[in-house]
């Protein structure tokens, strides 16, 4: 199981703007819930708290109030139960691709053989067997953000948390990650919580897309594509696809809380 729900979950910084002590509500109680082996697409913009959201599912961050819970119990830090892909793969330079997913294994407990026969299964699983010993510096950037993937799937997360992970490529490559990540999603069944400034990403990728804006769910909406996806062009040219995202991209230009 890897069902993911945020429960009334608030967040509240302390700055100081201009001299002056303030407080800003990054989150208010905001709620929803990512069933087992689904895609959620957080989408909104800048600012409205979609990250903040994501590190706190992830234990990287506290709430002010409320919960998050992974199949019923509470999150109170980071775990092995959920893993991370960053927007840039942050790998360690001085390791291969195979070390770097390696890394993760072994901060899990594995050792000897089954930790590099681990470590490998997942770099094949993302396309990168003949570049298993390649340093970051020699891979391009969807290839580094494959390393990443492999290196958060290698230690079975229940839960795949992904904050923008393709919104530094080029269009080109972006569109390729998107396909393999339907792929991986096809083959491992994991559930999937997905940040993204884009509605076409969001459209194609997610079951569902909650719309975020200053710190509030402004919408929950169903994607009515079924899976699995295979002919991302096709999708795109599909009435199903122009209703969705144009239901999305009227609830991110309504004001927060307004009904539409």
């Amino acid at each position: 199981m890897g069902q993911v729900s945020l429960v009334e979950v608030s967040k509240r910084f302390t700055l100081r703007i201009d001299g002056e002590v303030q407080e800003v509500n990054a989150l208010d109680r905001v709620s929803f819930t990512v069933d087992d082996g689904e895609i959620v697409a957080l989408i909104g913009p800048s600012g409205c708290g979609k990250t903040t959201a994501l590190r706190i599912a992830m234990g990287l961050e506290a709430a002010t109030a409320g919960s998050v819970k992974v199949d019923g119990r509470e999150v109170t830090g980071c775990g092995y139960d959920r893993g991370m892909v960053f927007q840039h793969a942050e790998l360690l330079p001085w390791l291969s691709a195979l070390e770097n997913v390696m890394f993760g294994l072994e901060m899990k407990g594995l050792r000897g053989a089954p930790l590099r026969e681990t470590a490998m299964q997942y770099i094949e699983l993302v396309g990168l067997k003949d570049s298993s010993n390649r340093r970051p510096h020699q891979l391009s950037g969807g290839m580094q953000q494959r390393v990443g993937i492999a290196r958060a799937l290698a230690i079975d997360p229940k839960v795949l948390l992904m904050d923008e992970p393709f919104g530094a490529l080029d269009a080109q490559t972006r569109e390729s990650m998107q396909e393999e990540l339907l792929q991986i999603h096809g083959r491992t069944g994991k559930t999937i919580l997905f940040v993204t400034h884009d509605l076409d990403e969001a459209v194609l990728l997610a079951d569902r897309v909650v719309v975020m804006q200053r710190g509030i769910v402004q919408e929950t909406i169903a994607v009515p594509l079924p899976r699995p996806r295979g002919d991302l062009g096709a999708i795109r040219g599909s009435s199903e696809f122009a209703e969705t995202r144009y239901h999305i991209w009227r609830a991110l230009h309504v004001a927060p809380g307004a009904s539409h």
